[in-house]
C-alpha cells in the first residue's frame, strides 16, 4: 500500500542554523501518527515544509503518491489543517464552518461539532448555526475557538487532518474526548497530531520524536518510553511514572 505522506531527507536551514536535519518520514492511510517535541525542536517547520508553505533546502515530498510542490492545490485540497493559533472570522458560526466545503450542509457541520468536541456548547447558544463570531472569535473562549477550527478542518471529510498543536486551550479531559471521537469516527482519515504534550500523542499508532531538527525516536508509546531517553524525558515531566508507564 502506498504511503500517504512519504518524506525523505528534508533538510531546513536558517542562515548557519538547521531547523530539520534529514527528516524522514512515512504514514500509512488511516494512521493516527504523533509528532512530539519541545519548543524549536522542528515540529511546526516540518509541517510547513510538508504543505510547501516553507522552502526547503533538500528532499523530497510526496502526498497521496505524488510529488508535492508549491503549485499543487489538488493536493493541498484533500488536507484539513488546525493550525497553532485559532483563527475565525467575522460572519456566521456557518459560514465559518463552510469554509474548506461551501456547500457544506448543517448535517455534515454537525458531525465535524460533535468529533470536535464542540456540539454540546454550540447548542446552547440561542442562534445555534447562525450565531455572529466576531473577527478573530473574540466573542468566544480560547478552547471554543480551537473546537470550532478543528471542526472547521473536519467539514468535507479530508483524507488527511494535521492538528498542529492545536489542543493547548483544551483540559485533560476534552483532550482525551477528542482524541477518542477521532479514532472512533474517522477510521479512513489519516490523522498527523503535532504537540508538547505526550498525553495528547500517546495514544498514536506511532509517534516521532523531533529533537533539534532531528528525529531521535520513532514507535508507539509504550516501545518510546523503554527506549527513548527524550521521550521518556518529556513524559515524566508532564505526568507521574505511573501514568506515564500505564
Amino acid at each position: 500500500m502506498t504511503d500517504i505522506v512519504h518524506v525523505e531527507n528534508l533538510v531546513k536551514r536558517y542562515d548557519d542554523l538547521i531547523a530539520l536535519d534529514h527528516f524522514n518520514l512515512n504514514i500509512a492511510p488511516g494512521e493516527i501518527f504523533g509528532l512530539l517535541g519541545p519548543n524549536g525542536s522542528g515540529k511546526t517547520t516540518s509541517i510547513n515544509c510538508i504543505l510547501q508553505l516553507l522552502a526547503y533546502d533538500k528532499g523530497t515530498i510526496e502526498l497521496f503518491g505524488e510529488p508535492m510542490t508549491p503549485a499543487r492545490y489538488d493536493l493541498k485540497r484533500r488536507i484539513g489543517v488546525v493550525p497553532q493559533q485559532a483563527v475565525l472570522f467575522a460572519g456566521t458560526l456557518r459560514e465559518n464552518m463552510q469554509w474548506r466545503k461551501r456547500d457544506a450542509s448543517d448535517e455534515e457541520i454537525s458531525r465535524a461539532l460533535e468529533i470536535a468536541q464542540a456540539a454540546e456548547f454550540v447548542s446552547k447558544l440561542p442562534e445555534g448555526l447562525d450565531t455572529m463570531i466576531q473577527q478573530g472569535g473574540r466573542n468566544l473562549s480560547g478552547g471554543q475557538r480551537q473546537r470550532l477550527t478543528i471542526a472547521r478542518a473536519l467539514v468535507g471529510t479530508p483524507q488527511i487532518l494535521i492538528l498542529d498543536d492545536s489542543a493547548s486551550a483544551l483540559d485533560f479531559a476534552t483532550d482525551a474526548a477528542l482524541r477518542k471521537a477521532l479514532r472512533q469516527k474517522t477510521r479512513d482519515m489519516t490523522v498527523f497530531m503535532v504537540s508538547q504534550r505526550a498525553g495528547t500523542v500517546r495514544a498514536a499508532d506511532r509517534i516521532v520524536v523531533l529533537d533539534d531538527g532531528r528525529i531521535v525516536g520513532i514507535g508507539p508509546h509504550s516501545e518510546l518510553f523503554e527506549t527513548c531517553a527524550v521521550y521518556r524525558e518529556i513524559c515524566l515531566s508532564q505526568m507521574n511514572e505511573e501514568e506515564a508507564a500505564g
